[in-house]
């Protein structure tokens, strides 16, 4: 039976109602886009289909000042996450819209400096029973291109968009990105260990001003920061970069 909460440092997380729990490669995601200077100097953070609301605790201690508004669709998920806002030491500046991100954006009156995301994914995967674990997992629930669409909407010109792809679909997120005016600037390859092949990729991407969209391209491949970061090393023991990231959040660090 999975863990009915995850307790990090400085706030907890409930997710006995929630379907997709809390996670390794999203608590990296969180603490890695957490540690970009742009996040910690942000004021107004989008963080889209919020589950458990992970991402936006993590980056509402990385950054005491912003103002972080987390999108989710799922009844259940939406209720937890609003009461870990509550409970964490940052509830005065998290606030948590039940709503579809496409209704949402229709409606929205401000755009933010950063947005994040971890999206459905699967297409084609058998699906499962559990209808509320299928909206958080498969991406026809919101399919990609309505993601990005609403990402560029609502990012402000040179806000960064921050997203969690497998890596089999990074180069497909790339392109839509891409065709939607906003740039990658950097990516990182999340392996298990070094004997693995990568099996997330972290990638940032940049909203390209007016005068931009023609003369920077995304594969431009100069122009992009490719790393790759290894969660465990040879002994099984997390990894000096995984710890470097994740040293402010997990207890036992």
């Amino acid at each position: 039976m999975a863990n009915t909460f995850f307790q990090f440092k400085k706030f907890i997380v409930h997710q006995a109602h929630t379907s997709m729990k809390v996670c390794t490669d999203a608590c990296l995601f969180g603490a890695w886009a957490a540690s970009d200077p742009q996040v910690m100097n942000a004021h107004k953070i989008l963080d889209i289909g919020a589950g458990t609301g992970l991402l936006s605790l993590l980056l509402a201690q990385a950054n005491n000042n912003a103002t972080i508004t987390a999108v989710e669709i799922e009844p259940a998920a939406a209720i937890e996450a609003a009461s870990n806002f509550k409970l964490s030491p940052w509830a005065d500046q998290l606030n948590l819209v039940h709503d579809d991100i496409r209704n949402f954006g229709n409606h929205a009156n401000t755009v933010y400096d950063i947005i994040i995301t971890n999206p459905p994914f699967y297409e084609g995967d058998l699906k499962s029973p559990d209808e509320n674990k299928n909206t958080a997992a498969h991406s026809t629930a919101l399919p990609w291109k309505v993601l990005i669409e609403n990402a560029t909407k609502l990012l402000s010109k040179g806000g960064s968009f921050f997203v969690l792809v497998p890596t089999l679909r990074a180069y497909t997120m790339q392109k839509l990105c891409d065709n939607n005016g906003l740039q990658l600037v950097a990516e990182v390859l999340v392996h298990n260990t070094a004997k693995n092949l990568p099996i997330r990729a972290m990638q940032k991407f940049t909203k390209q001003h007016a005068g931009q969209m023609d003369t920077e391209k995304t594969n431009d491949i100069s122009q992009v920061k490719r790393t790759k970061i290894f969660i465990k090393d040879a002994d099984n023991n997390y990894s000096p970069e995984f710890n470097v990231l994740l040293k402010d959040y997990y207890l036992h660090l």
